[in-house]
């Protein structure tokens, strides 16, 4: 499977998979879901994150 938005590099952020080439890991993402964050709060709180992102992050995770 292929994700657009999951970026790893080992120049960002240890290597970590990350939003978008962001310093932004995707397992901070679904911790905030895994803590009952909303994605409309995860997008306000975090707004160069966008709904894509979330969405990604979870197949990603699925997938892993």
């Amino acid at each position: 499977m292929k994700f657009t938005r999951i970026t790893i590099d080992p120049n960002v952020f240890g290597g970590k998979p990350c939003i978008r080439g962001m310093r932004f890991p995707v397992s901070r993402l679904l911790g905030l879901l895994a803590s009952h964050e909303t994605e409309e709060t995860i997008l306000k709180a975090y707004p160069y994150l966008e709904a894509e992102d979330i969405h990604e992050a979870l197949q990603y995770a699925a997938f892993k």
